[in-house]
């Protein structure tokens, strides 16, 4: 097993990413819409949801690499 892949599990945590990311954008859309939150909180959401996004890339990488031949 060194060496390879559990593209099983990855494709589980990809799907869980996905979904906190589809949370904290709603989250962010909502206080951005209503206005009820600080900007510092808004900050911190909207890097949070760049942190799964960054996530959510390198494992998509992963799935998917590019092969340049």
């Amino acid at each position: 097993m060194d060496g390879e892949i559990d593209y099983t599990g990855l494709r589980e945590r990809l799907a869980a990413l996905r979904g906190q990311h589809r949370d904290l954008d709603g989250q962010v859309r909502a206080a951005q819409e209503n206005g009820l939150i600080d900007q510092l909180k808004l900050v911190r959401l909207k890097r949070q949801k760049l942190q799964l996004k960054d996530e959510i890339t390198f494992i998509e990488d992963q799935l998917n690499p590019d092969i340049i031949a």
